[in-house]
């Protein structure tokens, strides 16, 4: 065994020959891959090829103007009894200017191997029994996971996809008692990462993989890591807020204001989720075989026109009303053909009644609509539009209420919204606000069609286009959840919540609550949250006082024990509701447009929390009794 180093910019670099694997130290301290962990990639057949397993393997120094490091070139692979040409190179390096490390996997010939995944560098050595030992985790809002959680942490959204509510912002982090580091994705849409912390632990391993895009690694995928000294989870947010920034992704609110007034008035507006009609086909997983008349609800767009108004009488200023189900198929039903306005309900003449009254309320108004989810009963519906694997097959499911569907390739995105949309305003609907469903809350697609061939950052940017397009006509764009790959456009989300809250309440918790993604992107993002009190647990408007955010002042939802809809909630008074939500509609006036400069945990008590904005407001929270206190 050799030990090859390289010092730079007071950061030493050092590779083990043998093992492959990388210790770096910074600030005074080491941090050195795991002994368990060996470099490797993975065959789509789900063979294991390490990188020790290659008949050439040479490493050289690596100096440029920027930096210094190691080049590691790898070669003369076999596969299936067969040596095949496929080769990469490494090159990990240290950047002069700042002591960060890039690692960076550089594919040369592809030939000859079927990769489905590399994973690629290796996870920490991050061994310790302590609760002072956490990993920092952008699972939704975000979470601290402990070295000794009682609860074991491995499965995850989407199987771990950056870009998608499994991390919605691309990095991952460890803190130890005077030393961190934050790990950063720079090509976050062909990624995911995995989590390995047992019951009470003692470790937590986590680290990256890269996919293929269209059936090659195809390009150069690099991982930034900040080293740090004594640290917390708020500097780590702060470094990403930074590159948020550097990168151009950082767009505030501010700036988003500046381009549409409407920015102003959705702040501070109560968020109110209705539906008019539900039909679940037969199929479906939802679909009641017991009662079937229970899969067919429907209420007119004018008992939602009189709610508008009986709101107003109630003395509420500011509202947004978000509309499901108001097309004639049903919720979930038939999209991208999702046109005309449900004609039970009073079609498009009571669908514009509504529109006239909330605009005559001074409320804004917004309609639930999806552009991914491709319904094979749709009108326009044609398989040569869906999203196609390499081997020409198409996905097929029928969980949501239409039945059977597919998914439509998101190149076909804009051209949908823009013909759907110019149909709704050509009525007269007055939209000030809309919602394109799980865009930002589900990975990104690839398609193999020829006709429309389409990577992940592809998608995204088709994803993106169909934002940037409500905009164009002065309608703000919503999602369901958030992610920062449409943070130029997105305005606010359906929510940005804790994993915990998409849970049934008392389920088994992956960590500790924290508002990570509002640590960086507060200022940028309005967030509506769950205002449920459930007996015997938080009540979680502290989570949106915590937070700054939006409220619900009524929010149906669209299945039976899903998307944070659960039976456990108490049923408040009308009078009591709008009571609650002036409370956090009041704060959000004051601090919608603030940074969130910190986060903490008092007393080393995680149900005692506090958060601090750059106008100087601090609210603390204490959930042993539910109560809080805003200052100044």
């Amino acid at each position: 065994m050799s030990i090859m180093t390289v010092e730079h910019a007071n950061t030493t670099l050092q590779l083990d020959d043998v093992s492959l694997n990388f210790t770096v130290t910074a600030h005074g301290q080491c941090w050195r891959w795991a002994d368990t962990y060996h470099p490797r990639l993975v065959t789509s057949d789900d063979q294991e090829i390490l990188f020790s397993d290659a008949a050439s393997v040479s490493h050289h120094l690596w100096t440029t103007g920027i930096g210094r490091g190691i080049r590691s070139s790898y070669s003369g692979f076999t596969y299936n009894g067969s040596s095949v040409p496929f080769s990469f190179e490494t090159i990990v390096w240290i950047e002069g200017s700042s002591g960060d490390v890039f690692f960076e996997f550089i594919p040369e010939n592809e030939e000859g191997l079927p990769v489905k995944a590399v994973y690629w560098p290796g996870y920490m050595e991050f061994e310790e029994h302590s609760d002072r030992w956490y990993s920092v985790l952008n699972i939704l809002q975000g979470l601290l996971l402990p070295n000794t959680w009682e609860n074991e942490v491995s499965k995850l959204h989407f199987d771990g996809q950056l870009c998608s509510c499994a991390s919605y912002m691309p990095w991952f982090g460890q803190i130890r008692p005077n030393a961190g580091y934050i790990a950063i994705c720079q090509h976050p849409w062909d990624a995911a990462y995995q989590v390995d912390h047992p019951a009470n632990g003692p470790y937590c391993h986590v680290s990256i993989r890269w996919l293929p895009s269209l059936g090659k690694i195809s390009y150069r995928r690099t991982m930034k890591y900040t080293f740090s000294g004594s640290c917390d989870y708020n500097d780590l947010c702060k470094i990403y807020r930074n590159y948020a920034k550097e990168t151009g992704l950082f767009t505030s609110l501010a700036e988003k204001a500046a381009k549409s007034p409407l920015v102003d008035k959705l702040i501070g507006s109560a968020i109110v989720h209705k539906g008019i009609k539900t039909h679940v086909a037969p199929g479906s997983y939802y679909y009641n075989e017991q009662e079937p008349e229970k899969n067919d609800y429907l209420v007119p767009f004018s008992a939602r026109t009189k709610e508008i108004r009986h709101y107003q009488e109630k003395g509420i200023k500011k509202l947004y009303l978000h509309l499901d189900g108001w097309g004639e198929p049903g919720y979930d039903n038939k999209h991208p053909d999702y046109l005309p306005a449900c004609k039970d309900a009073g079609g498009w003449e009571g669908l514009k009644e509504l529109s006239d009254t909330i605009a005559e309320c001074g409320y804004m108004f917004g309609l639930h609509d999806q552009y991914r989810d491709y319904y094979f009963d749709a009108p326009t519906f044609d398989k040569d539009f869906a999203c196609h694997a390499p081997d020409g097959s198409i996905f097929d499911m029928a969980r949501w209420a239409g039945g059977r569907q597919t998914l439509l390739c998101a190149s076909q995105a804009p051209y949908y919204v823009k013909r759907n949309f110019e149909e709704v305003l050509r009525h007269g609907i007055h939209l000030e606000a809309s919602y394109l469903d799980v865009f930002t809350c589900n990975e990104g697609d690839e398609c193999a069609h020829p006709w429309h061939r389409m990577t992940r950052k592809e998608c995204f940017e088709y994803r993106n286009a169909c934002f940037a397009y409500l905009l164009s006509k002065n309608i703000l764009p919503s999602s369901e959840e958030v992610t920062d790959w449409a943070m130029k456009n997105l305005v606010f989300a359906h929510y940005g919540p804790y994993d915990f809250m998409l849970q049934a309440p008392g389920s088994p918790r992956k960590g500790i609550p924290t508002p990570l993604f509002n640590l960086v992107y507060h200022d940028c993002m309005i967030l509506p949250w769950l205002m449920d009190r459930i007996e015997g647990q938080e009540d979680y408007m502290l989570y949106a006082l915590l937070n700054g955010g939006a409220a619900y002042l009524d929010k149906d939802g669209a299945y039976p024990n899903c998307d944070g809809a659960f039976d456990d909630a108490a049923d408040l008074h009308l009078d009591e509701e709008i009571a609650r939500y002036r409370i956090v509609a009041a704060l959000q006036e004051r601090i919608a447009k603030c940074e969130m400069v910190r986060h903490e945990f008092l007393d080393g008590d995680w149900k005692k929390q506090r958060t601090t904005f750059s106008n100087g407001t601090t609210v603390t929270v204490n959930f042993h009794d539910n109560t809080y206190r805003i200052e100044p």
